[in-house]
């Protein structure tokens, strides 16, 4: 059959490759699979409920909810009908709610428990319109998404036959408001054709994973990121078994056993530091061997053969230190997709060394998302890189002003979105001659690959004349499993200073280690030796770059920026403007020390 719109992809997996677990979650300890025969009838049953409700094509509705089948039983029943899901990050605060609800319009919102039943009452009762509120656990007081359900019979199914009929795939399907690093969050409008084109040619760069291939889904939904690569399973037979939360990924993955997932590169990095601490506490020959290991994997090399005594030794390591990270991983995991952020390429390295092929891929929520994406055999893959282009996306460099080989990173394609809601001004910003301005800076690499280098609205010139990419340093500076997160600061200033924030976890090991007590994190960010090891920290990285690039002070943060307090937005990116205002009198004391003000 031909696939035009997103629900397509129900009757197509029931064609060619029918699952009984198309989606699972774990309820009260026990997994509990849904068919794509029940999946299809629970989307047509609430679809009716839909249209006897008065919701039809062009209304919104909101979902509020972490991951679960829920989730994409919703989002699916409105699509059939052509109206528009409008996600939301359970994460944000009640006046983020407030706003979109508002600009969006939203007839009815569901969410997923108690708390959220809460928050989402108190911005629906600030809008103008009455908004019904549906919740998929039983909530006192509270309508139950089955109620949202109608039986179904061969006159409602002709209706909806008749209403899918009438979707085209250039309709707007969902608006996706970004989270926002600056100013209120804009609404994305994405297509079905977006998101097909997508999914359609993400399609052959899946390896055959066989019939029951399961993946673990944990990143949130209400991304274009995790619901395209959703909707990319559903297409391939990839069954969809969603994590309980972000705390029990680890027990998650070995249960489910899932061949694939996707991910941001900060997870990565904490699996990695947890597989690194582990190995730092064993001893004797273990501790050798697990060291031994980790160098082969640093000097990893996919552009040449590595050679036959570094292949046998990398062979002897995989059977005895890098089986157990596939087994922490559930042993099965032949691909993990990362995205929304740079990665180290020393991961990549390791990862693949370890037989973990690691896929970094570069997109946007405006891009539906992928542009590129780095392919899962070692002719195609270049570390340091995002991949080459997926077929039928275009990208072109705009020439900078110091280097005409790098510059912001311009595309083209069935996947640009249709443009922001409510803002032709905004969009008109962004498409210009059909090219959508991505505000990131880059190169192409030996005529294929893409390379990110910044992003145009964070590089600032210092007062010297000279510019500064933050996220080169700050990729290179969370190489240190001592630093969990880090903001490059310094624009108009004589120099690079950087604001950091110690993982805490492993600088209590470091201390224990240097027989240092620990006290608070408050204290121990000031603790005369714990300064003097982030300095050399510092120092060490400091080498990898130009001189006005170089760190010249840090400082350490007595807490982690969060989404709460919104220093990050949900897809874990710093809020740079948020950072700056709250440290503002550290940052003062950086600089005004530097000119003898004190």
């Amino acid at each position: 059959m031909q696939v035009n719109r997103v629900f397509d992809f129900l009757q197509y997996q029931l064609e060619n490759n029918p699952k009984q677990d198309t989606l699972a979650s774990k309820i009260n300890g026990k997994w509990e699979t849904w068919s794509i025969d029940k999946v299809i009838d629970t989307v047509n049953s609430l679809s009716i409920g839909f249209l006897k409700k008065g919701i039809t094509a062009g209304d919104k509705v909101a979902i509020i909810s972490m991951n679960r089948p829920e989730w994409n039983l919703i989002d699916f029943a409105l699509q059939q009908i052509g109206a528009v899901s409008v996600p939301m990050y359970p994460t944000i605060t009640i006046k983020d709610y407030s706003y979109i609800l508002k600009d969006s319009e939203c007839k009815s919102i569901f969410v997923a428990n108690e708390d959220l039943f809460e928050k989402a009452t108190t911005a629906a009762a600030e809008q103008t319109q009455n908004i019904s509120i549906y919740t998929f656990d039983h909530v006192e007081n509270a309508h139950h998404w089955t109620e949202m359900q109608e039986p179904t019979s061969i006159g409602t199914l002709q209706e909806i036959e008749s209403c899918k009929a009438k979707v085209k795939p250039e309709d707007l399907m969902t608006i996706i408001y970004t989270s926002g690093t600056t100013g209120d969050p804009k609404g994305v409008m994405i297509s079905h054709q977006n998101i097909v084109s997508n999914v359609i040619a993400s399609q052959p760069l899946l390896p055959t994973l066989g019939n029951d291939a399961k993946a673990l889904s944990f990143l949130p939904l209400c991304h274009v990121y995790e619901r395209m690569l959703s909707t990319l399973y559903l297409s391939t037979g990839i069954s969809i078994y969603y994590a309980e939360s972000m705390e029990t990924i680890g027990d998650n993955l070995k249960e489910v056993k899932p061949v694939v997932f996707t991910t941001v590169p900060r997870l990565l990095e904490k699996v990695y530091d947890k597989i690194y601490a582990k190995g730092n506490e064993a001893k004797g020959i273990k501790k050798s061997l697990f060291f031994w290991a980790l160098k082969l994997g640093m000097i990893f090399r996919v552009e040449q053969d590595n050679g036959f005594w570094y292949n046998m030794q990398l062979s002897l390591a995989n059977k005895i230190i890098f089986s157990k990270w596939r087994e922490a991983l559930g042993g099965n995991v032949a691909l993990i997709i990362s995205g929304s952020a740079a990665l180290q390429p020393r991961l990549s390295r390791i990862f693949w060394a370890a037989q973990i092929r690691v896929l970094e891929g570069y997109g946007l929520t405006e891009t539906s998302p992928t542009i590129s994406v780095n392919r899962p055999n070692l002719k195609e893959c270049k570390f340091g890189t995002v991949g080459p282009m997926i077929d039928g996306v275009e990208v072109k460099i705009a020439a900078g002003d110091e280097d005409p080989n790098e510059g912001e990173i311009l595309v083209k394609g069935p996947n640009v979105m249709m443009g922001y809601y409510k803002k032709p001004e905004k969009t008109a910003e962004v498409i210009k001659d059909g090219w959508f301005h991505t505000g990131d800076i880059g190169r192409i690499v030996d005529d294929k690959y893409l390379k990110i280098t910044g992003r145009k609205k964070e590089i600032f010139k210092t007062s010297g004349g000279k510019y500064i990419s933050p996220g080169l340093i700050e990729n290179k500076f969370k190489e240190s499993i001592l630093i969990e997160q880090v903001m490059v600061i310094g624009e108009f200033k004589r120099f690079a200073s950087a604001l950091v924030v110690p993982s805490f976890e492993n600088l209590r090991v470091w201390c224990e280690e240097n027989e240092i007590t620990y006290t608070t994190d408050e204290e121990m960010v000031c603790h005369e030796r714990v300064v003097a090891k982030y300095e050399a920290e510092k120092e060490r990285f400091n080498e990898h770059f130009a001189r006005h690039e170089q760190i010249k002070q840090i400082r350490l943060m007595p807490k982690a920026w969060s989404v709460l307090t919104g220093e990050l937005t949900p897809t874990l990116k710093c809020k740079r403007k948020n950072i700056l205002k709250n440290c503002e009198s550290i940052i003062n004391d950086i600089y005004e020390q530097d000119y003898g003000m004190k």
